[in-house]
């Protein structure tokens, strides 16, 4: 059974940093790709970075280029997303999502809230 549990989340004020993580099991994580979404309340899902399977390319939504950085650990089968100078418009939840093909898992989400 697969499955892709993300922790890390919580309630951080502007200008702070969260390190999300997104731990997955019952699958060859190394033929993924990764990517994590947010959904904030009232909008739509949306992608936010996105990671090749060996880890060696990345893309970001404009929105977070300079800001976040996605990276992997193919022996731990995780994928995290450093989010540093944290904006009140990045609270949402964060989902990670494993790609091969047409095959695609999702994680369950975690909280981000930016707020003072």
């Amino acid at each position: 059974q697969v499955q892709l549990v993300e922790s890390g989340g919580g309630l951080v004020q502007p200008g702070g940093s969260l390190r999300l993580s997104c731990a997955a099991s019952g699958l060859t994580f190394s033929r993924y790709a990764m990517n994590w979404h947010r959904q904030a309340p009232g909008k739509q899902r949306e992608l936010v970075a996105a990671i090749t399977r060996a880890g060696d390319s990345s893309i970001y939504t404009d929105s977070v280029k300079g800001r976040f950085t996605v990276s992997r650990d193919n022996v731990e089968n995780t994928v995290y997303l450093q989010m540093n100078n944290l904006k009140p418009e990045d609270t949402a939840v964060y989902f990670c999502q494993a790609v091969n093909g047409l095959e695609t898992y999702w994680g369950q989400g975690t909280q981000v809230t930016v707020s003072s």
